[in-house]
């Protein structure tokens, strides 16, 4: 499949026979998504001593940018971040959230973050396999979609950070990511069962993500 990209306005809808998510509960996983990618970027901002301004800018961009950068690539525009205001408001409500909390206690335990860190990965990248698979994507731009959604909002927000990337630093970031992805694609074509193919997708690339720090 090639991708392209399609006017403003222009819905992509699922190709018919592939196995997909209901419109809601795809909603209800990128949602938890972005508020947990919210909450991360905002206490990474925070530890870093960004002002309420600051944490609210880097958790938006990093609960919002993958998913953005996924909706583009598949041409599914405008964004499902820009087209409904649950995603924003989510989004700024987990970052100011966690200003608040970072105000009241002394500091996160950096495991928490990692584990944060993990789980927004593992969600955007199964999701946005998911959805690329939906809509009759081949298996290398499943996991490249998936990739894409998982780490790009991670490298805006160290770029804001002012540090390099995980993404440039740690292969397991990207390759936990793409682990997730595939296991969802081929499941999704070999199984045909949306639910099962995220779940089993979800716990490898968080598992893998979450071992490798921990051995490290």
């Amino acid at each position: 499949m090639t991708l392209t990209l399609r006017g403003p306005g222009t819905a992509v809808r699922p190709v018919p026979g592939r196995p997909s998510l209901g419109a809601r509960a795809f909603a209800a996983l990128d949602i938890i998504a972005t508020g947990v990618r919210g909450v991360e970027g905002a206490a990474l901002a925070a530890h870093a001593g960004f002002d309420l301004l600051g944490v609210l800018v880097v958790g938006f961009v990093t609960a919002v940018v993958g998913g953005m950068l996924r909706d583009v690539l598949l041409g599914d525009l405008p964004p499902a971040a820009l087209r409904s205001s649950s995603r924003i408001l989510v989004a700024l409500a987990a970052s100011g959230a966690a200003f608040v909390l970072l105000r009241l206690v002394d500091e996160v335990p950096s495991t928490v973050l990692l584990t944060l860190d993990g789980v927004g990965l593992a969600l955007f990248a199964v999701i946005g396999a998911q959805k690329a698979s939906a809509h009759g994507a081949s298996l290398w731009v499943v996991v490249v979609v998936g990739v894409v959604a998982a780490t790009g909002g991670g490298v805006v927000r160290d770029v804001l950070l002012g540090q390099t990337p995980v993404l440039l630093t740690q292969s397991v970031y990207g390759g936990a990511a793409a682990l997730g992805a595939s296991a969802t694609g081929i499941l999704l074509v070999t199984t045909r069962r949306a639910h099962l193919s995220i779940a089993v997708g979800f716990v490898l690339a968080f598992a893998l993500r979450e071992t490798v720090l921990l051995l490290g």
